[in-house]
């Protein structure tokens, strides 16, 4: 008799802890300040994959998971090719795509990744804690986790959020 009102009160609890945090509309992740999950990659046609090495290479730096399906992907895409043309080395992720839709998104729409690889699986997605793509984290020069934007980077995520970060503030969200 008195299961279903705890049950409901934990739920209620648990929906009110989820509208009061800072920003309701951000997924955590429980990697900031932590080092990258493995990089677990497939070739992409001619493309280099990246590698765990990369991510350490003294630049902070963007990983980018997208694919060809990704509505929100192309709305995105001018502003990685923004970051891109700054220098900004941004590694890409295709996600659970097929690699000749892939690679027409990119002859389509530019490509803005330093390096990029297949995930066609979904393994190395699941492992970073992806929600869904299109989704950005920002990795420090030593490979830790900085931050992570689940949705589209517009030039406002970009100005308010990450910009701090490619500038050199460290500190973790």
């Amino acid at each position: 008799m008195l299961l279903p009102p705890l049950i409901f009160a934990g739920l209620a609890g648990v929906f009110i802890w989820g509208m009061t945090r800072e920003d309701p509309t951000q997924l955590p992740t429980a990697f900031a300040g932590k080092p990258a999950p493995p990089v677990q990659l497939e070739p992409l046609g001619d493309f280099k994959p990246f590698t765990d090495a990369d991510l350490k290479d003294g630049k902070v730096k963007l990983v980018n998971f997208w694919a060809s399906w990704c509505a929100p992907c192309r709305v995105e895409h001018p502003n990685l090719e923004a970051l891109a043309e700054e220098g900004i080395p941004i590694y890409g992720v295709n996600y659970k795509d097929k690699p000749a839709k892939a690679q027409g998104f990119l002859s389509e729409m530019g490509n803005p990744f330093a390096e990029l690889g297949a995930d066609p699986n979904g393994k190395m997605a699941l492992n970073w804690g992806v929600y869904g793509v299109p989704e950005t984290f920002v990795i420090d020069g030593t490979g830790k986790v900085l931050y992570r934007f689940a949705g589209p980077l517009t030039e406002r995520v970009i100005a308010s959020d990450l910009r701090p970060l490619l500038n050199g503030e460290t500190a973790a969200k």
